[in-house]
């Protein structure tokens, strides 16, 4: 998109509320570049498999940006681009399985070796694994880029055998190992395991929270398994592991009535150990990797109590300020406008609100209600800016600020575009917000049954 274009689009996103003055930070828009004009597209469980929440679809590392998608031809794409540069894609030797849209691709950079490992297509199967030549990504000059670069689909994780999987997601600790996230068995009756990649290798370090544990819901009904869904793993600046999740259970007769959702509950651990001990925001140990796991039962989890009758939605957002504060932002329909979601679609798009949630330095928690409503099914992601101003990136790419000033209060609409015609959930590329304070989102443009469409990603200066 030429300068001059750009400039425009961006005082457009600015003058979204003509003659009200905006209380959060603003953004702004530097360019939307296309990816794929072609990118694969059919809506499974509300999303695209190109775009949720729980996915690495984007990360940047050494001056350069990674992406990945599926094309209209069902094959894995990885691109990237020198930051400012044009994409050059790779097309990987496999193409999605099925269409489901949790068989999403993400990326992972070990920067120890260098390292891309890209996992993808897989929903309670086991996983497709492939990892590039050492120094790909530390010395990407290099490197052609093409997917000879890239090592074998294997069906283990190199070698390391996971079994049936979901939710791959990869997260760097602050001395540079790669970690890998992934949960086991199903929904409603699944745990969370890590592993971590070190010397050149994969090694499985274990499951660290529980399916088991009593729950006894409103209805007097008790439900006996569960899966934890994490908001996301988020090092902090001193080197803290942050977790926020919801509990989803495994008996939907706890329900007030069978068109909800058995997810209740925002809960928080941490690890100052690179996940190996899990503690509750008190400190006190409530788990280990490996050995005793994380469970509904476990003391001092809650961070907002909410029973299983809301609607409330599982990997949402979370985040770490410079101070090493942990924010969560969730979604749910309130009690005044229902107490009993009988349907999940249709109420959360018309009554669902969006929370922020923060850890407060005696240990409790806040929450406050944010002024502008999803209305949508889907997740919203949250970054902050070098300043601690915060940044909910809503379903269709709309941005929603509020100032550290004001104690995160002061939530303001400071980006609706609508001629981005972006359906749903976005990605966010955190890696980036660290490495030069740019936000870039990725997105694909709506269409309808199975016709391809753009995939394109946005990149705005923040404050």
């Amino acid at each position: 998109m030429r300068a001059s274009l750009v400039a425009v689009v961006a005082l457009a996103a600015s003058l979204i509320q003509p003659g009200v003055a905006n209380a959060g930070p603003g953004v702004t828009l530097l360019s939307d570049t296309v990816l794929d004009q072609s990118a694969l597209y059919f809506v499974s469980y509300d999303g695209l498999v190109n775009n949720n929440a729980f996915q690495d679809a984007m990360v940047t590392y050494n001056g350069h940006q990674y992406a990945a998608w599926y094309t209209s031809s069902r094959n894995a794409v990885v691109a990237r681009r020198a930051l400012g540069g044009s994409w050059e894609k790779a097309v990987l030797p496999h193409r999605l399985s099925t269409n489901d849209s949790h068989n999403v691709i993400s990326l992972g950079i070990s920067p120890q070796d260098g390292t891309l490992h890209v996992a993808m297509d897989t929903h309670n199967t086991r996983l497709y694994y492939s990892k590039s030549v050492a120094g790909l990504a530390s010395q990407p000059g290099s490197h052609q880029w093409s997917s000879s670069v890239f090592g074998s689909v294997q069906r283990t994780l190199g070698g390391v055998e996971l079994g049936n999987m979901t939710y791959p997601q990869f997260v760097v600790t602050p001395e540079g190992a790669l970690q890998f996230s992934y949960r086991t068995g199903g929904s409603g009756n699944g745990v969370n395991e890590l592993a971590e990649y070190t010397g050149g290798a994969w090694r499985r370090l274990g499951a660290w929270s529980s399916a088991t544990g009593n729950y006894r819901a409103p209805n007097g009904v008790v439900s006996t398994t569960r899966n934890m869904y994490l908001h996301g793993l988020t090092y902090d600046r001193r080197g803290r592991l942050h977790v926020a999740f919801t509990w989803r259970e495994g008996n939907a007769g706890m329900l007030c009535n069978s068109g909800g959702l058995t997810n209740h509950e925002t809960g928080y651990v941490y690890s100052d150990d690179r996940g190996r001990t899990w503690r509750n925001a008190a400190g006190s140990v409530v788990g280990n990797t490996g050995g005793t796991r994380v469970s509904v039962n476990s003391p001092g989890l809650v961070a907002d109590p909410l029973d299983p009758n809301h609607g409330l939605m599982n990997q949402e957002g979370q985040a770490a300020d410079s101070t090493g504060t942990p924010h969560v932002v969730i979604s749910y329909v309130p009690g005044r406008f229902t107490q009993c979601v009988s349907n999940y679609s249709q109420q959360r798009t018309q009554y669902g609100r969006t929370f922020h949630v923060v850890r407060n330095s005696n240990g409790t928690w806040t929450k406050r209600e944010v002024p502008v409503a999803p209305g949508s099914t889907q997740r919203t992601k949250l970054v902050f800016d070098r300043s601690d101003n915060a940044y909910l990136v809503m379903p269709r790419g709309r941005i929603v600020s509020a100032s550290k000033a004001s104690g995160w209060t002061d939530w303001t609409l400071v980006f609706d575009r609508s001629s981005m015609n972006a359906f749903g959930e976005v990605n966010v590329d955190t890696s980036r917000m660290a490495a030069d304070g740019v936000l870039s989102v990725q997105y694909q443009q709506r269409s309808s049954g199975t016709t391809p469409s753009p995939i394109r990603v946005a990149d705005f200066r923040l404050g």
